[in-house]
Protein backbone atom coordinates (compact mmCIF):
# COMPACT_ATOMS: atom_id res chain seq x y z
CA UNK A 1 0.00 0.00 0.00
CA UNK A 2 1.28 3.44 -0.88
CA UNK A 3 0.88 6.41 1.37
CA UNK A 4 -1.82 8.69 0.00
CA UNK A 5 -0.73 12.21 -0.80
CA UNK A 6 -2.89 14.27 1.54
CA UNK A 7 -0.12 16.20 3.24
CA UNK A 8 -1.26 19.66 2.23
CA UNK A 9 -1.39 22.38 4.79
CA UNK A 10 -4.53 24.40 5.55
CA UNK A 11 -4.01 27.32 7.85
CA UNK A 12 -6.65 29.57 9.36
CA UNK A 13 -4.43 32.24 10.78
CA UNK A 14 -5.53 33.58 14.15
CA UNK A 15 -2.19 35.08 15.15
CA UNK A 16 1.16 35.12 13.40
CA UNK A 17 4.41 36.44 14.78
CA UNK A 18 6.75 38.22 12.41
CA UNK A 19 10.18 36.80 11.63
CA UNK A 20 11.81 39.61 13.56
CA UNK A 21 9.60 39.05 16.58
CA UNK A 22 10.36 35.34 16.47
CA UNK A 23 14.05 36.06 16.58
CA UNK A 24 13.67 38.36 19.56
CA UNK A 25 11.04 36.52 21.63
CA UNK A 26 11.83 33.51 23.78
CA UNK A 27 8.62 31.70 22.83
CA UNK A 28 7.30 32.50 19.38
CA UNK A 29 5.77 30.90 16.29
CA UNK A 30 5.82 31.55 12.55
CA UNK A 31 3.06 29.97 10.44
CA UNK A 32 2.56 30.04 6.69
CA UNK A 33 -0.86 30.40 5.01
CA UNK A 34 -1.71 27.95 2.27
CA UNK A 35 -1.40 29.22 -1.32
CA UNK A 36 -4.49 29.08 -3.49
CA UNK A 37 -4.66 26.05 -5.76
CA UNK A 38 -3.29 23.64 -3.15
CA UNK A 39 -5.48 20.75 -1.95
CA UNK A 40 -6.62 20.72 1.68
CA UNK A 41 -6.95 17.78 4.08
CA UNK A 42 -9.58 17.67 6.84
CA UNK A 43 -8.24 14.80 8.95
CA UNK A 44 -6.90 16.91 11.83
CA UNK A 45 -7.34 20.20 13.62
CA UNK A 46 -4.14 21.47 15.25
CA UNK A 47 -3.57 24.30 17.72
CA UNK A 48 -0.12 25.55 18.71
CA UNK A 49 0.15 27.73 21.79
CA UNK A 50 3.40 29.41 22.82
CA UNK A 51 3.61 30.89 26.28
CA UNK A 52 2.82 34.28 24.72
CA UNK A 53 -0.83 33.15 24.53
CA UNK A 54 -1.17 33.50 20.74
CA UNK A 55 -2.80 30.67 18.81
CA UNK A 56 -2.84 29.24 15.32
CA UNK A 57 -5.50 26.89 13.95
CA UNK A 58 -4.79 24.21 11.36
CA UNK A 59 -6.58 21.37 9.58
CA UNK A 60 -4.13 18.93 7.98
CA UNK A 61 -2.30 15.65 7.89
CA UNK A 62 1.00 17.44 7.55
CA UNK A 63 1.65 20.64 9.42
CA UNK A 64 4.80 22.72 9.53
CA UNK A 65 5.81 25.85 11.36
CA UNK A 66 8.81 27.63 12.84
CA UNK A 67 9.28 28.45 16.51
CA UNK A 68 11.62 29.37 19.31
CA UNK A 69 11.31 28.24 22.91
CA UNK A 70 8.50 25.86 23.88
CA UNK A 71 5.10 25.23 22.28
CA UNK A 72 2.03 23.25 23.28
CA UNK A 73 0.28 21.39 20.47
CA UNK A 74 -3.37 20.31 20.60
CA UNK A 75 -4.62 18.10 17.76
CA UNK A 76 -8.31 17.27 17.40
CA UNK A 77 -8.99 14.15 15.36
CA UNK A 78 -11.99 14.34 13.06
CA UNK A 79 -12.72 10.61 13.08
CA UNK A 80 -13.48 9.41 16.59
CA UNK A 81 -12.44 9.64 20.20
CA UNK A 82 -8.76 8.69 20.54
CA UNK A 83 -8.18 5.58 22.64
CA UNK A 84 -4.46 5.10 22.05
CA UNK A 85 -2.03 7.91 21.22
CA UNK A 86 1.65 7.81 20.41
CA UNK A 87 4.11 10.55 19.48
CA UNK A 88 6.89 9.05 17.38
CA UNK A 89 9.77 8.46 17.32
CA UNK A 90 9.52 6.74 20.68
CA UNK A 91 13.11 7.70 21.50
CA UNK A 92 12.00 11.32 22.08
CA UNK A 93 9.88 10.14 25.03
CA UNK A 94 7.17 12.71 24.31
CA UNK A 95 4.07 12.02 26.39
CA UNK A 96 0.65 13.00 25.04
CA UNK A 97 -2.55 13.69 26.98
CA UNK A 98 -6.07 12.95 25.75
CA UNK A 99 -9.09 15.17 26.27
CA UNK A 100 -12.19 14.16 24.36
CA UNK A 101 -11.19 13.97 20.69
CA UNK A 102 -8.12 16.13 21.29
CA UNK A 103 -4.54 15.11 21.98
CA UNK A 104 -2.02 17.50 23.50
CA UNK A 105 1.73 17.44 23.97
CA UNK A 106 4.70 19.79 24.25
CA UNK A 107 7.72 20.41 22.04
CA UNK A 108 10.63 22.03 23.83
CA UNK A 109 12.65 22.47 20.63
CA UNK A 110 12.07 22.21 16.86
CA UNK A 111 11.66 18.53 15.96
CA UNK A 112 9.94 16.31 13.41
CA UNK A 113 7.34 14.04 15.00
CA UNK A 114 4.39 11.91 14.01
CA UNK A 115 1.15 11.80 16.00
CA UNK A 116 -0.35 8.33 15.71
CA UNK A 117 -3.88 7.69 16.99
CA UNK A 118 -5.57 4.34 17.61
CA UNK A 119 -2.81 2.47 15.82
CA UNK A 120 -3.45 4.16 12.48
CA UNK A 121 -0.53 3.86 10.07
CA UNK A 122 -1.48 6.24 7.27
CA UNK A 123 -4.05 8.58 8.79
CA UNK A 124 -1.50 10.21 11.06
CA UNK A 125 -0.35 13.76 11.62
CA UNK A 126 3.20 14.60 10.54
CA UNK A 127 4.51 17.67 12.36
CA UNK A 128 7.62 19.36 10.95
CA UNK A 129 9.17 22.28 12.80
CA UNK A 130 12.16 24.54 12.30
CA UNK A 131 13.83 27.40 14.10
CA UNK A 132 12.93 30.74 12.48
CA UNK A 133 14.86 31.22 9.23
CA UNK A 134 18.24 32.90 9.24
CA UNK A 135 20.26 34.26 6.33
CA UNK A 136 17.15 34.48 4.17
CA UNK A 137 18.11 36.17 0.90
CA UNK A 138 16.10 39.05 -0.48
CA UNK A 139 14.06 38.47 -3.64
CA UNK A 140 16.45 40.69 -5.63
CA UNK A 141 19.66 39.06 -4.35
CA UNK A 142 21.80 38.43 -7.47
CA UNK A 143 23.15 35.20 -5.95
CA UNK A 144 19.69 33.76 -5.27
CA UNK A 145 16.81 32.31 -7.25
CA UNK A 146 13.94 33.28 -4.97
CA UNK A 147 10.40 31.92 -4.62
CA UNK A 148 8.32 33.76 -2.04
CA UNK A 149 5.05 32.75 -0.37
CA UNK A 150 2.36 31.52 -2.74
CA UNK A 151 1.84 28.74 -5.26
CA UNK A 152 4.31 28.63 -8.15
CA UNK A 153 3.92 26.29 -11.14
CA UNK A 154 7.19 26.02 -13.06
CA UNK A 155 7.44 24.50 -16.53
CA UNK A 156 10.35 22.14 -17.12
CA UNK A 157 13.28 22.14 -14.70
CA UNK A 158 15.03 24.68 -12.52
CA UNK A 159 18.75 24.66 -13.29
CA UNK A 160 20.86 25.96 -10.40
CA UNK A 161 24.29 27.24 -11.54
CA UNK A 162 27.52 27.38 -9.55
CA UNK A 163 27.56 29.88 -6.71
CA UNK A 164 23.76 30.27 -6.62
CA UNK A 165 21.15 29.44 -3.99
CA UNK A 166 17.63 28.39 -4.92
CA UNK A 167 15.54 29.69 -2.02
CA UNK A 168 12.02 28.36 -1.37
CA UNK A 169 10.60 30.60 1.35
CA UNK A 170 8.24 29.44 4.07
CA UNK A 171 4.66 29.62 2.82
CA UNK A 172 5.64 28.85 -0.76
CA UNK A 173 4.70 25.73 -2.72
CA UNK A 174 6.72 25.21 -5.90
CA UNK A 175 5.45 22.66 -8.41
CA UNK A 176 8.34 21.67 -10.67
CA UNK A 177 9.44 18.46 -12.32
CA UNK A 178 13.09 18.70 -11.33
CA UNK A 179 15.69 20.87 -9.65
CA UNK A 180 19.03 20.15 -11.27
CA UNK A 181 22.62 20.73 -10.16
CA UNK A 182 24.77 19.55 -13.07
CA UNK A 183 28.56 20.02 -13.11
CA UNK A 184 28.33 22.83 -10.56
CA UNK A 185 30.16 23.79 -7.36
CA UNK A 186 29.13 25.74 -4.28
CA UNK A 187 25.37 25.80 -4.81
CA UNK A 188 22.31 25.13 -2.67
CA UNK A 189 18.56 24.70 -2.47
CA UNK A 190 17.11 25.67 0.89
CA UNK A 191 14.27 27.38 2.71
CA UNK A 192 11.18 26.39 4.67
CA UNK A 193 8.81 25.93 1.74
CA UNK A 194 7.37 22.92 -0.10
CA UNK A 195 8.40 21.21 -3.34
CA UNK A 196 5.93 19.07 -5.24
CA UNK A 197 4.95 17.81 -8.69
CA UNK A 198 1.74 16.04 -9.83
CA UNK A 199 3.50 12.79 -10.78
CA UNK A 200 6.81 12.97 -8.93
CA UNK A 201 9.72 15.36 -8.86
CA UNK A 202 13.41 15.18 -8.04
CA UNK A 203 16.38 17.13 -6.88
CA UNK A 204 19.19 15.79 -9.08
CA UNK A 205 22.81 16.48 -8.07
CA UNK A 206 25.00 15.25 -10.92
CA UNK A 207 28.82 15.33 -11.04
CA UNK A 208 28.77 18.33 -8.71
CA UNK A 209 30.63 19.36 -5.57
CA UNK A 210 29.72 21.31 -2.43
CA UNK A 211 25.95 21.29 -2.81
CA UNK A 212 23.56 21.77 0.12
CA UNK A 213 19.90 20.70 0.43
CA UNK A 214 18.42 22.18 3.60
CA UNK A 215 15.12 22.74 5.37
CA UNK A 216 12.58 21.90 2.68
CA UNK A 217 9.57 19.59 2.47
CA UNK A 218 9.07 17.38 -0.58
CA UNK A 219 5.67 15.92 -1.51
CA UNK A 220 6.39 13.14 -4.00
CA UNK A 221 9.74 14.86 -4.36
CA UNK A 222 13.00 12.93 -3.97
CA UNK A 223 16.71 13.84 -3.65
CA UNK A 224 19.24 11.80 -5.67
CA UNK A 225 22.98 12.24 -6.29
CA UNK A 226 25.12 10.88 -9.14
CA UNK A 227 28.95 10.92 -9.01
CA UNK A 228 28.69 13.82 -6.57
CA UNK A 229 31.06 14.81 -3.75
CA UNK A 230 30.78 16.88 -0.59
CA UNK A 231 26.99 17.00 -0.41
CA UNK A 232 25.02 17.99 2.70
CA UNK A 233 21.36 16.94 2.97
CA UNK A 234 19.97 18.42 6.19
CA UNK A 235 16.48 18.94 7.61
CA UNK A 236 14.97 17.50 4.44
CA UNK A 237 11.47 16.05 4.85
CA UNK A 238 9.99 14.06 2.01
CA UNK A 239 7.08 11.78 1.18
CA UNK A 240 6.64 9.53 -1.83
CA UNK A 241 3.66 7.53 -3.06
CA UNK A 242 4.90 6.50 -6.49
CA UNK A 243 6.67 3.50 -7.99
CA UNK A 244 10.47 3.77 -7.65
CA UNK A 245 9.83 6.32 -4.94
CA UNK A 246 13.23 6.15 -3.20
CA UNK A 247 13.57 9.10 -0.85
CA UNK A 248 17.33 9.65 -1.11
CA UNK A 249 19.52 7.76 -3.60
CA UNK A 250 23.31 8.05 -3.68
CA UNK A 251 24.95 6.68 -6.84
CA UNK A 252 28.77 6.51 -6.93
CA UNK A 253 29.02 9.48 -4.56
CA UNK A 254 31.48 10.41 -1.82
CA UNK A 255 31.58 12.59 1.29
CA UNK A 256 27.83 12.74 1.83
CA UNK A 257 26.20 13.89 5.07
CA UNK A 258 22.53 13.08 5.65
CA UNK A 259 21.53 14.78 8.90
CA UNK A 260 18.19 15.36 10.64
CA UNK A 261 16.03 14.21 7.74
CA UNK A 262 12.56 12.67 7.80
CA UNK A 263 11.78 10.38 4.87
CA UNK A 264 8.54 8.44 4.45
CA UNK A 265 8.83 6.54 1.21
CA UNK A 266 7.04 4.16 -1.12
CA UNK A 267 10.40 2.47 -1.80
CA UNK A 268 13.79 2.62 -0.08
CA UNK A 269 14.11 5.63 2.22
CA UNK A 270 17.88 5.85 1.66
CA UNK A 271 19.66 3.74 -0.98
CA UNK A 272 23.43 3.63 -1.48
CA UNK A 273 24.49 2.30 -4.88
CA UNK A 274 27.52 1.80 -7.06
CA UNK A 275 27.55 1.70 -10.89
CA UNK A 276 24.31 1.81 -12.80
CA UNK A 277 23.52 3.29 -16.22
CA UNK A 278 25.98 6.16 -16.85
CA UNK A 279 27.30 6.41 -13.28
CA UNK A 280 30.63 4.90 -12.22
CA UNK A 281 32.84 4.89 -9.15
CA UNK A 282 33.14 3.92 -5.51
CA UNK A 283 30.79 4.99 -2.75
CA UNK A 284 32.76 6.30 0.22
CA UNK A 285 32.40 8.32 3.41
CA UNK A 286 28.63 8.35 3.80
CA UNK A 287 27.10 9.44 7.13
CA UNK A 288 23.42 9.12 8.05
CA UNK A 289 22.54 10.54 11.47
CA UNK A 290 19.80 12.06 13.62
CA UNK A 291 17.14 10.98 11.14
CA UNK A 292 13.75 9.23 10.94
CA UNK A 293 13.29 6.79 8.05
CA UNK A 294 9.87 5.22 7.42
CA UNK A 295 9.59 2.92 4.41
CA UNK A 296 6.00 1.96 3.65
CA UNK A 297 7.43 -0.28 0.92
CA UNK A 298 10.97 -1.73 0.70
CA UNK A 299 13.75 -0.71 3.11
CA UNK A 300 14.62 2.22 5.37
CA UNK A 301 18.27 1.74 4.33
CA UNK A 302 19.45 -0.29 1.34
CA UNK A 303 23.16 -0.65 0.56
CA UNK A 304 24.29 -2.51 -2.54
CA UNK A 305 22.19 -3.94 -5.41
CA UNK A 306 24.13 -2.29 -8.24
CA UNK A 307 27.75 -2.57 -9.33
CA UNK A 308 30.27 -2.93 -12.15
CA UNK A 309 31.29 -6.48 -13.11
CA UNK A 310 33.95 -5.34 -15.60
CA UNK A 311 35.63 -2.95 -13.15
CA UNK A 312 34.40 -3.79 -9.63
CA UNK A 313 33.64 -0.93 -7.25
CA UNK A 314 33.38 -0.72 -3.46
CA UNK A 315 31.02 0.84 -0.94
CA UNK A 316 32.97 1.69 2.22
CA UNK A 317 33.27 4.07 5.18
CA UNK A 318 29.54 4.17 5.71
CA UNK A 319 28.35 5.38 9.11
CA UNK A 320 24.72 4.99 10.06
CA UNK A 321 24.38 6.77 13.41
CA UNK A 322 35.27 1.51 9.29
CA UNK A 323 34.48 -0.03 6.81
CA UNK A 324 30.84 0.15 7.84
CA UNK A 325 29.60 1.29 11.27
CA UNK A 326 25.93 1.24 12.24
CA UNK A 327 25.51 2.92 15.62
CA UNK A 328 22.73 3.98 18.00
CA UNK A 329 19.78 2.94 15.84
CA UNK A 330 16.29 2.41 17.22
CA UNK A 331 13.80 0.38 15.20
CA UNK A 332 10.12 0.61 16.09
CA UNK A 333 7.29 -1.72 15.17
CA UNK A 334 6.81 -2.42 11.47
CA UNK A 335 4.08 -4.26 9.59
CA UNK A 336 6.19 -6.84 7.74
CA UNK A 337 9.88 -7.26 7.07
CA UNK A 338 13.26 -8.27 8.45
CA UNK A 339 15.21 -6.45 11.12
CA UNK A 340 18.46 -7.64 9.49
CA UNK A 341 18.93 -8.61 5.86
CA UNK A 342 22.57 -9.10 4.78
CA UNK A 343 22.86 -10.96 1.49
CA UNK A 344 25.51 -11.46 -1.15
CA UNK A 345 23.25 -12.10 -4.08
CA UNK A 346 22.71 -12.19 -7.81
CA UNK A 347 19.46 -10.62 -8.95
CA UNK A 348 19.35 -10.80 -12.74
CA UNK A 349 16.99 -7.84 -12.87
CA UNK A 350 19.50 -5.48 -11.23
CA UNK A 351 22.90 -7.22 -11.21
CA UNK A 352 25.33 -8.23 -13.95
CA UNK A 353 27.15 -10.65 -11.62
CA UNK A 354 27.02 -11.80 -7.99
CA UNK A 355 28.30 -9.42 -5.35
CA UNK A 356 31.89 -9.90 -4.15
CA UNK A 357 31.08 -10.11 -0.46
CA UNK A 358 30.29 -8.22 2.76
CA UNK A 359 33.00 -7.81 5.38
CA UNK A 360 34.18 -5.74 8.34
CA UNK A 361 30.84 -4.39 9.57
CA UNK A 362 30.14 -3.15 13.11
CA UNK A 363 26.59 -2.68 14.42
CA UNK A 364 26.56 -0.97 17.82
CA UNK A 365 23.52 -0.27 20.03
CA UNK A 366 20.80 -1.47 17.67
CA UNK A 367 17.54 -1.60 19.62
CA UNK A 368 14.36 -3.17 18.20
CA UNK A 369 11.01 -2.99 19.97
CA UNK A 370 7.99 -4.27 18.12
CA UNK A 371 6.19 -7.00 16.27
CA UNK A 372 5.90 -7.99 12.63
CA UNK A 373 9.53 -8.92 12.03
CA UNK A 374 10.01 -12.16 10.13
CA UNK A 375 13.22 -14.19 10.44
CA UNK A 376 16.29 -12.08 9.69
CA UNK A 377 18.80 -13.34 7.14
CA UNK A 378 22.58 -13.48 6.70
CA UNK A 379 23.36 -15.23 3.43
CA UNK A 380 26.69 -15.45 1.61
CA UNK A 381 26.63 -16.41 -2.06
CA UNK A 382 29.31 -19.12 -2.22
CA UNK A 383 32.70 -20.06 -0.74
CA UNK A 384 34.38 -17.09 -2.43
CA UNK A 385 31.64 -14.50 -1.99
CA UNK A 386 31.05 -14.61 1.74
CA UNK A 387 29.89 -12.50 4.65
CA UNK A 388 32.71 -12.17 7.18
CA UNK A 389 33.72 -10.24 10.27
CA UNK A 390 30.37 -8.78 11.33
CA UNK A 391 30.20 -7.77 14.99
CA UNK A 392 27.16 -6.71 17.00
CA UNK A 393 27.60 -4.77 20.23
CA UNK A 394 24.55 -4.63 22.50
CA UNK A 395 21.94 -5.79 20.02
CA UNK A 396 18.64 -5.55 21.92
CA UNK A 397 15.45 -7.27 20.73
CA UNK A 398 12.31 -6.45 22.69
CA UNK A 399 14.32 -5.69 25.81
CA UNK A 400 16.66 -8.69 25.62
CA UNK A 401 20.36 -8.07 24.96
CA UNK A 402 21.67 -10.66 22.49
CA UNK A 403 25.21 -11.90 23.23
CA UNK A 404 27.19 -15.06 22.58
CA UNK A 405 27.64 -15.38 26.36
CA UNK A 406 23.94 -15.18 27.24
CA UNK A 407 22.34 -18.03 29.19
CA UNK A 408 20.50 -20.40 26.89
CA UNK A 409 19.80 -24.11 26.39
CA UNK A 410 22.72 -25.97 24.87
CA UNK A 411 20.84 -26.67 21.65
CA UNK A 412 20.02 -22.97 21.12
CA UNK A 413 22.13 -20.70 18.94
CA UNK A 414 22.60 -17.04 19.78
CA UNK A 415 20.85 -16.18 16.54
CA UNK A 416 17.70 -18.06 17.61
CA UNK A 417 16.86 -15.19 19.96
CA UNK A 418 16.61 -12.61 17.15
CA UNK A 419 15.61 -14.83 15.19
CA UNK A 420 18.28 -14.88 12.44
CA UNK A 421 19.03 -17.53 9.82
CA UNK A 422 22.72 -17.80 8.87
CA UNK A 423 23.88 -19.90 5.91
CA UNK A 424 27.18 -21.77 5.43
CA UNK A 425 28.92 -18.85 3.73
CA UNK A 426 28.92 -16.57 6.79
CA UNK A 427 32.06 -16.45 8.94
CA UNK A 428 33.06 -14.74 12.18
CA UNK A 429 29.64 -13.38 13.13
CA UNK A 430 29.81 -12.33 16.79
CA UNK A 431 27.48 -10.79 19.38
CA UNK A 432 28.96 -8.88 22.32
CA UNK A 433 27.58 -6.93 25.25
Amino acid sequence: MFISLVFWLFVELLAVSSVQAAKETANSIITYPIPSGVQNSTAFEVKINPTTGSRSYYQSSMVYFDFNGTVEIAATWAKERPQEVRVRPDSYSIKAQKSGRSVGFTLDRPRDVVLQINGEIFDVLHIFTNPPPVDEPSPDDPDAIYYGPGFHSVSGEIQVPSGKTLYIAGGSVVSVEAIEFTNVTNAAVRGHGVLTYPRSGNIFVTRSQNVAIDGLIGLNFMAWTFEATDIDIKNWRSFSSVQWGDGIDLFCSQNILIDSVFVRSADDSVAIYNHRDAWYGDVKNITIQNSSLWADVAHPINVGSHGNTANPETASDITIRNDILIEDVRVENFRLGRLLNFRVMFNEKYNTSPGRGIRNVVIRNLNYNGEGSITSLFSGYDAERTISNVTFYKLTVNGQVITDSMKRPGWYLTTDFIPLHVNDHVHNLTFKA
